[in-house]
C-alpha cells in the first residue's frame, strides 16, 4: 500500500475506512505524490447532547467520571488513542479526527444542572478523558473554562491533561479550586525534541512552551505534575531522563508515563507517520510495541493496557524508577478532596 504524502499541519494525511461503515471514499491519487497535500481547513459541528459526564469501568485511567466539551481533535496527534473514538460519529479515525471537531456548546449549563441535582454525589471529574480540552478552538470557545469556573463555584474537584500552554490562562480558577483541594493539573510532554514534535503533535504546544507552561503554573503555586504520555519505544523512550529533568527543574512536584499502543485505525495511522517521518526507526519502533503487546500493536486488557509487559515494558518501568528519582521530584501532591463540595444557595432555590 502507498503510503499518502503528508500535509502540512496535520498528524495523519488519510481517512481509513471507518470500521463500522460497509462504505469507504477512496480519493483519486493526487499529482506530484512528492509534495505535500492541501491542508483541509478544520470544520466545527453542534453536538446537541443532553448529558456532559461520561463514566467508565477502567481501572487503568484514575478516573470514574469525565466532561469532554470537545470531540475530536485539532493537536492532531499522530498516536493518539482516542482516534477510534470518531468512528462511533460516523467519520474516519484520520484526518477527520482532527479536521472534524463536534463541539458541546451547552456544555457549561449541563454541567451546572448535573451538579445541583440532588442525586450528584461528589467525585473528582476528569477533563480530556478523551480529547484535550485545552485544543485551540478553545482559545476562541472558552467551555473549558467557563466549565471551570461551575466546578469553582461548587467547589468540586477535577483532573486536568493537557498539550497546550493555554491551560495558563486559566490560573485563576485552579487558584481558586487550590483553595479547597480540588484542583490537578497535568502537562503531557512526549519529546523535548521540537522537530519531531511538529510533525507528530502538529498543532499542541512545542515542547518549550508545555515547560514553560510547567514552569508558570508552579509559580502561582499550582500544583502541576508531568506525564510523558505515549512513550514510544525505539524512538523517545531514550528521553526519559532528560525530560523528567527538565520538568523537575520547571517546577513540577512529579511525574508518570503511558506506554504507547496502537488501538484500532491507530495502527496504519502511526505506520504511515513513521513511513513519512521516521522511516529508519519504523521496524524498531513496531517490533518493540509488539515485544511489549504480546506480538500485537494493541493489547487492550485492563491491567496492562497503559504498561506493556514483557522484558522491554520492565525495563522502560525501570527506566522510568530512576529517572523520576534521579530528577528529584517532591512528590508531594496531594489526593483530591470532595469535603468542601457545596451547591450555590442560588442553585438550591433552583431546584426547590
Amino acid at each position: 500500500m502507498n503510503t499518502p504524502p503528508s500535509i502540512a499541519g496535520r498528524g495523519s494525511a488519510s481517512n481509513p475506512k471507518n470500521r463500522f461503515e460497509a462504505l469507504e471514499y477512496v480519493p483519486e491519487p493526487a499529482e506530484g505524490c512528492d509534495e505535500d497535500q492541501p491542508n483541509p481547513r478544520t470544520i466545527f459541528l453542534r453536538d446537541d447532547s443532553q448529558s456532559i459526564i461520561a463514566r467508565n469501568n477502567s481501572p487503568d485511567v484514575g478516573f470514574d467520571a469525565s466532561i469532554n466539551v470537545y470531540r475530536g481533535c485539532e493537536h492532531g496527534c499522530a498516536y493518539c488513542y482516542a482516534r477510534p473514538t470518531h468512528e462511533y460519529l460516523g467519520f474516519s479515525a484520520g484526518l477527520d479526527f482532527e479536521t472534524k471537531i463536534v463541539v458541546k456548546e451547552n456544555a457549561p449549563e449541563l454541567l451546572r444542572a448535573a451538579l445541583s441535582k440532588k442525586s450528584w454525589t461528589p467525585e473528582v471529574l476528569a477533563m480530556s478523558g478523551v480529547t484535550d480540552c485545552y485544543q485551540p478552538i478553545e482559545r476562541r470557545l472558552q467551555l473549558t473554562r467557563r466549565c471551570l469556573a461551575v466546578l469553582a463555584e461548587f467547589r468540586n474537584p477535577v483532573g486536568i491533561v493537557t498539550k497546550n500552554h493555554l491551560v495558563t490562562r486559566d490560573k485563576d480558577l485552579f487558584a481558586e479550586l487550590g483553595r479547597f483541594n480540588a484542583i490537578a493539573v497535568t502537562i503531557s510532554i512526549t519529546t523535548l525534541d521540537g522537530e519531531l514534535a511538529k510533525t507528530l503533535e502538529p498543532r499542541a504546544s512545542p515542547p518549550s512552551r508545555r515547560l514553560a507552561a510547567v514552569e508558570e503554573l508552579a509559580a502561582a503555586g499550582i500544583p502541576v505534575r508531568v506525564l510523558m504520555a505515549p512513550v514510544i519505544p525505539g524512538l523517545t523512550d531514550h528521553e526519559m531522563p532528560a525530560l523528567l529533568q527538565a520538568c523537575a527543574k520547571a517546577g513540577a512536584r512529579d511525574a508518570g508515563f503511558v506506554a504507547l499502543r496502537l488501538p484500532w485505525a491507530v495502527a496504519p495511522l502511526f505506520e504511515a507517520w513513521l513511513d513519512r517521518h521516521a522511516p529508519g526507526s519504523k521496524d524498531k519502533v513496531l517490533n518493540r510495541i509488539r515485544d511489549m503487546r504480546g506480538g500485537k500493536l494493541n493489547d487492550s486488557r485492563f491491567g496492562v493496557r497503559m504498561r506493556g509487559e514483557g522484558f522491554f515494558a520492565e525495563q522502560l518501568r525501570e527506566l522510568f524508577r530512576l529517572a523520576r528519582h534521579k530528577a528529584g521530584f517532591p512528590q508531594d501532591i496531594a489526593p483530591l478532596s470532595t469535603a468542601s463540595f457545596r451547591v450555590p444557595k442560588a442553585q438550591l432555590d433552583l431546584f426547590e
